[in-house]
């Protein structure tokens, strides 16, 4: 599929590997969402949204969910639902949770969050205990641990079973709650079922508006009394929807027919990572970390080189100062591709 637009003075064929938000829907999204059985969701009356809530907790082997406008709202009504005021949450210091989310926990949840070690991607789960024992034996247990699959800072990096397990055993008074907004791209990389990973978490919400392709919505799920009380805080962020079916029917597109295919979002970002290694060396950016559909890698002038993309027809971003970041998606065939490896071989 060939983007045509233009962008900052740039006309022609553009390749945006900014995000894996930035695709467009199907046709056949289109003709669901236009087609889409709908009702008022305040009332619980849309059928579509129902399927779709149905399909994913059963996907991830939960009993409930709920289809809320974004994967930030998601995360935000899962602390509200779990936590009350000045309650202790562990997260990943690097986790979305607590870096890109404008601080919502904070002002949302009014909870602590406390950030945990998670280079490479896994949480230190000795710091967790630590922080457990120290807010013990200072009367405010921890009420949440946060986990992030896949982690995106670290280059969409799949979490590690062992250590998933490792948190959930020593947390049995704690909820944990899985930011999986790709959680599906963990899943296809690792030839692991998305129930697994969600085993070892109380409640996990995934997003079928990134890599999946549809244009709007995530899920939550998790126990049916924790997603009746979730309603309610979806209402009070404002995430109360009415014929919403129209966007759910995109999202069951996404669910049924466009997770097996992540695989090859992930075989083109191996190619732009070695474009990266070829260019840079492998001291920057090592191709065998890359097994997903994110690469970052670090870079001494990062604006420079996002300009040198984006006047070459190519769009890229940064999630951290002096860092890159490029992701591929559905929207980015071999053709798309091959510009932008072109112009990463030329960069500064």
């Amino acid at each position: 599929m060939e983007l045509m637009k233009s962008y900052t003075g740039v006309s022609g064929p553009l390749v945006d590997l900014r995000s894996d938000t930035v695709t467009r829907p199907t046709a056949e999204m289109r003709s669901a969402m236009a087609n889409a059985d709908v009702g008022d969701d305040r009332y619980r009356e849309d059928p579509t949204v129902r399927e779709l809530e149905e399909e994913y907790a059963s996907i991830v082997g939960k009993e409930a969910a709920l289809f809320v406008p974004s994967g930030t709202m998601a995360n935000q009504v899962a602390m509200r639902t779990w936590t009350s005021p000045g309650d202790v949450v562990l997260a990943g210091e690097r986790q979305h949770v607590l870096q890109y989310e404008r601080m919502g926990s904070a002002i949302n949840s009014s909870v602590q969050i406390v950030p945990i070690r998670d280079r490479g991607g896994q949480l230190d789960v000795l710091e967790l205990v630590r922080q457990r024992e120290l807010f013990n034996f200072l009367g405010s247990p921890v009420k949440v641990v946060c986990v992030e699959n896949t982690h995106m800072p670290s280059g969409g990096v799949p979490a590690d079973l062992e250590v998933l397990e490792e948190i959930r055993t020593s947390f049995p008074g704690a909820k944990v709650h899985m930011d999986g907004a790709r959680l599906f791209n963990a899943a296809v990389a690792n030839a692991v079922d998305p129930s697994l990973y969600a085993s070892y978490a109380d409640s996990v919400m995934s997003c079928v508006s990134k890599g999946l392709g549809a244009p709007v919505g995530s899920l939550l799920a998790g126990p049916k009394d924790f997603i009746e009380e979730a309603w309610v805080e979806r209402a009070i962020l404002g995430g109360q929807m009415r014929q919403a079916g129209i966007l759910a029917a995109a999202g069951l597109v996404a669910l049924r027919g466009m997770r097996e295919r992540l695989s090859e979002d992930h075989e083109r970002a191996k190619r732009v990572a070695i474009a990266i290694a070829e260019r840079y060396g492998t001291e920057c950016l090592d191709p065998e970390t890359v097994t997903t559909n994110i690469v970052i890698f670090p870079h001494p002038e990062v604006d420079k080189f996002l300009t040198h993309l984006r006047e070459n027809g190519v769009l890229g971003g940064s999630v951290a100062p002096g860092y890159v970041r490029l992701v591929t998606h559905l929207d980015v065939g071999d053709d798309q591709l091959d510009l932008a490896l072109k112009a990463i071989a030329e960069a500064p």
